[in-house]
């Protein structure tokens, strides 16, 4: 008897690889970016999705590669580098984002109280550490009730008056005390310190001068204050830092109601705001302008006399 043993044989299946990992996984992809799109669709404005349909329909300002223009435009397209402005353009320097940029602009008037309350906090600063320098400084301890600090709408003014029984100068003289040439040498380093430019003026008493020469109050003040300047300098401040050096006699008294007191003989030196640089610059040069560049005056006619 003849037995036929059959066996059935297993079809074997291609190996499949990873190939469904990545399906997957450009499915996630695309539902992570429609989830996205309907995020921003949800929360961004009307003029932020105005820009953002503006910028799919025509993504790049420059010629591109591209065989057709984009809906609504002319020439070729191409792709942008261009971030997408939010505020509806794509470039703050074309079409209405420019426009926009200048609508939102600080105004300069707000520009220029910024940076004057800026340079006020910055002045107020300096005159701390000024103060801080002074209590511990040895060389003028013997000096604070005579070196008097505030704040003007010039600068930072630092003030070394006389007192009854010691003063700067030699009575009716341009020559420094020992002890005045110490105390700006002291103040020197401190004033080179900083970026401000310094102006320096002389005062006296209203005392007259008693001398038979045309030699003066203001002649004498002058002197005084080129006097400080020259101490300042052996000091170590930089001569450039100088921007105005006068004399102004007795006209700005320190102490109004007693014109005599010592303490209207004094030194005044500024370290000034960049407002008052510029302002001692421009009249520097309009000062230096030749006569044919000055503006002309204007001649004022007398008025007619009215008919009784």
């Amino acid at each position: 008897m003849l037995i036929v043993v059959r066996r059935s044989r297993r079809k074997k299946h291609g190996h499949h690889g990873g190939a469904w990992k990545v399906a997957y996984a450009d499915f996630v992809t695309a539902m992570m970016a429609f989830f996205l799109v309907m995020w921003l669709l949800g929360v961004g404005t009307k003029q932020q999705r105005a820009a953002i349909a503006e910028y799919f329909k025509n993504p790049s300002m420059t010629p591109g590669t591209a065989t057709m223009a984009p809906p609504g435009k002319m020439g070729p397209g191409g792709a942008s580098d261009s971030m997408i402005k939010l505020g509806g353009a794509m470039d703050i320097s074309h079409g209405a984002g420019k426009d926009r940029r200048a609508a939102t602009s600080v105004a300069p008037a707000d520009v220029e109280k910024l940076a004057r309350e800026r340079e006020k906090q910055r002045l107020e600063n300096l005159m701390l550490q000024l103060r801080a320098a002074i209590e511990k400084s040895q060389a003028l301890e013997p000096f604070k009730d005579q070196l008097l600090l505030d704040i003007t709408p010039e600068g930072l003014r630092i003030q070394i008056v006389d007192k009854q029984n010691r003063p700067m100068f030699a009575t009716g003289s341009a020559a420094l005390e020992p002890y005045t040439v110490a105390i700006l040498h002291e103040l020197s380093s401190f004033i080179d310190q900083a970026p401000n430019k310094v102006s320096i003026s002389g005062h006296t008493d209203d005392a007259k001068y008693s001398t038979a020469s045309q030699y003066g109050n203001w002649e004498l003040s002058a002197d005084r204050a080129n006097a400080a300047r020259r101490a300042l300098l052996d000091g170590g401040l930089e001569e450039g830092k100088i921007a105005r050096v006068v004399g102004l006699a007795d006209s700005v008294p320190f102490d109004k109601v007693n014109p005599s007191d010592p303490i209207n003989r004094r030194i005044s030196i500024i370290m000034m705001t960049k407002q008052a640089q510029d302002a001692a610059l421009s009249q520097e040069q309009a000062d230096a302008l030749p006569p044919a560049t000055l503006p002309t005056p204007v001649s004022i006619k007398p008025l007619a006399a009215s008919a009784p």
